[in-house]
């Protein structure tokens, strides 16, 4: 049970780890090295100057099969001469979805939407210079091809498919509908709101459900997709140009905390989001994500809170990455969405070692994408915990305020709101120390900017610093990590430090302008 738990105890009935959103997209990787597509025509006997002729054949064939399989299903084929998305109001997912509740589709096809968007493909172009034909990727529009299914594993899905060459596919899924559905399959009661599960009867059975997803072979189940909506993926493959290499476009890693009620969830939000709005600094956001401050560290991060209709929402972000806390119904969510998967790393074999590596969008990657989304989530919850007051704080503070016993060894007082130990405080909670602990030297580089002197006080700052470590260990602040001369600040340690931090940085700033005035 995390810290944030055991302060919420009394309210919380469950906490849940898995995919949110997940977008993945195929990509037919021999067309696009230079000469790739030239060579497939030459293979297939086209000339340039009758490549677009070709294409467009190829084109209707695939507008020709969407049809088709939507009359055969007995579902809609629209086209949408307007563009429809969420910022109009009029998203393609909830036309899907009204089309879906106003025909009762339970199973298969939903409907087969037909939009032009734009998309990256070959043209040809005259060489002025060479005075010769060639074919070149430029950016253009064509149609694009929503086929929207109840799948029997993910749910509610969509699969779009590019109708010009290269015939690229994005498929659109999403972890919470696919782990409503796996519960239904089982018969476990559950009850939805959104893509949220606000109960359930098991939460042991569903996480273990919902874990499955990260290690599950996607590249079948993906391939199995794009076959429905590509009438010419047996023929690529026959030429040596298939099958799709499926990437993670986008990955979404929730932790919801659900609680007993709305109401008690609501109790708790105001205090919880303007902490998380105001206490976060950017190297916290590093740390939440799991990087370090350092110089070479060339990214902005950025942090926003705005109250929505719906509930509360607290988001930071890291270059193209971003975590965020909001609400749904009895639920609180930390989401980490990963675009950038680079500025992450991932455990490697190379040359006969393992190394970390900077990690790629390739499918087979995904299982890290939630260890790193779902430890990200998990520090914030830790620094959220520090967020909320029990009733039991002046308690546990006038206890610190003594000197204490533990051990049979005593331990001198603390000082929540004196210089000394607020500087220690600050030392240990610094972002680069939460993912692998720190030792003797980390507190003195944080305690003591300038460099020592000489020898003597290189070993005075070096006596001290052990001595205050045995301080914090004392009051159950940090542990040693076992085997290693590292400690680690203790999830108790992490609320009561950031509360003395808090009180001292904001709380008290501003009642004493209230009282002044």
């Amino acid at each position: 049970m995390s810290a944030f738990e055991m302060v919420h105890q009394d309210a919380v009935v469950g906490k849940l780890v898995g995919f949110d959103r997940l977008i993945f997209k195929g990509h037919l990787t021999r067309f696009y090295p230079k000469g790739g597509m030239k060579a497939f025509l030459d293979r297939h006997g086209v000339l340039l100057k009758d490549f677009g002729t070709w294409a467009k054949r190829l084109s209707d064939q695939v507008k020709a099969h969407a049809q088709g399989a939507a009359a055969q299903a007995g579902r809609p084929y629209l086209y949408l001469a307007e563009t429809h998305t969420k910022a109009k109001g009029n998203g393609k997912e909830d036309l899907a979805r009204s089309i879906m509740a106003r025909d009762g589709v339970v199973a298969g096809l939903i409907c087969v939407l037909a939009a032009v968007e734009p998309c990256s493909s070959f043209d040809i172009f005259r060489n002025k210079q060479t005075k010769r034909r060639e074919i070149i990727r430029r950016r253009r529009k064509c149609l694009h091809y929503y086929w929207y299914f109840v799948h029997p594993e993910l749910g509610f899905c969509h699969v779009r498919v590019q109708g010009w060459l290269p015939f690229e596919v994005q498929i659109w899924v999403n972890g919470r509908e696919a782990l409503s559905t796996s519960l239904a399959a089982k018969g476990v009661r559950h009850t939805r709101y959104l893509n949220a599960i606000v109960s359930v009867a098991s939460w042991s059975l569903a996480q273990r459900l919902a874990e499955r997803w990260a290690s599950r072979r996607w590249s079948r189940l993906l391939d199995g997709l794009a076959r429905q909506v590509n009438p010419h993926l047996a023929m690529l493959r026959k030429a040596g140009y298939g099958p799709y290499w499926w990437v993670v476009d986008q990955a979404e890693v929730a932790t919801d905390v659900a609680f007993r009620s709305r109401r008690d969830l609501e109790a708790v939000l105001p205090t919880l989001f303007a902490h998380a709005a105001s206490a976060f600094s950017a190297e916290d956001v590093l740390r939440f994500l799991g990087r370090k401050l350092t110089p070479q560290l060339a990214c902005e991060v950025t942090s926003s809170a705005r109250r929505r209709p719906e509930g509360w929402r607290v988001k930071h972000t890291m270059a193209r990455n971003s975590i965020k806390c909001y609400d749904k119904a009895n639920v609180l969510r930390v989401e980490t969405t990963i675009n950038d998967p680079t500025q992450f790393r991932v455990l490697r074999n190379k040359n006969g070692h393992r190394v970390w590596c900077p990690m790629r969008k390739g499918v087979a990657n995904l299982a890290r994408y939630y260890q790193v989304g779902r430890g990200a989530n998990e520090r914030y919850l830790e620094a959220l915990a520090a967020a909320h007051y029990n009733t039991d704080a002046i308690r546990v503070l006038d206890r610190h305020c003594r000197p204490i016993r533990n051990r049979g060894r005593q331990h001198p007082r603390l000082n929540p709101i004196g210089h000394d130990d607020l500087a220690l405080f600050r030392a240990a909670l610094a972002g680069e120390h939460l993912i692998n602990g720190f030792r003797n030297a980390h507190l003195q580089a944080r305690l003591y900017p300038r460099p020592a002197r000489d020898d003597v006080e290189v070993k005075r700052r070096c006596a001290r610093t052990s001595r205050l470590i045995v301080k914090l260990r004392g009051h159950g602040l940090v542990a040693k990590v076992p085997r290693r001369r590292l400690y680690r600040v203790t999830p108790y340690g992490q609320r009561f430090m950031s509360a003395a931090l808090a009180v001292h940085d904001q709380h008290f700033p501003a009642a004493f302008q209230q009282a002044a005035a």
